[in-house]
């Protein structure tokens, strides 16, 4: 199912499809997960070394790092570069697709960013208005 046809004319109860029905949900998930954001998002400065990118994300395991960028390298959206040196040394980076995923992930990120003010305000007026203020 194109992109376009979800968002411009969404089918009736298109999130109730499973996988198989629309896998474009899947990928979203993947970009939009707690470390693919990050990652995304640093790898558009340049690449970086595993525990480089470990490093600047700070707080992920290093498991949950490489299953990340396992998930991203499968979706097409990084490239894993290994050089056949010694020690090993392993880059990653963003292919095409990626770079243009990894754009879109951030003007979000700078929209939420931006408006984080309003978002605040909103909470206060939400809270007051229940009671937990």
């Amino acid at each position: 199912m194109p992109v376009s046809a979800v968002t411009t004319n969404p089918p009736a109860g298109k999130y109730d499809m499973g996988e198989a029905m629309c896998p474009y949900r899947l990928v979203l998930e993947h970009i939009t997960s707690r470390w693919g954001v990050l990652v995304l998002i640093e790898l558009l400065d340049r690449p970086y070394r595993f525990s480089e990118l470990r490093r600047v994300i700070g707080r992920v395991s290093e498991k949950m790092l490489t299953q990340t960028l396992q998930t991203l390298e499968r979706d097409g959206l990084v490239h894993r570069d290994a050089k056949p040196v010694i020690p090993p040394r392993v880059d990653y980076s963003l292919t095409d697709l990626g770079r243009e995923a990894a754009e879109q992930v951030r003007s979000l990120a700078m929209w939420t960013h931006e408006r984080m003010g309003e978002v605040e305000k909103a909470r206060e007026a939400y809270d007051t208005a229940k009671g937990r203020g």
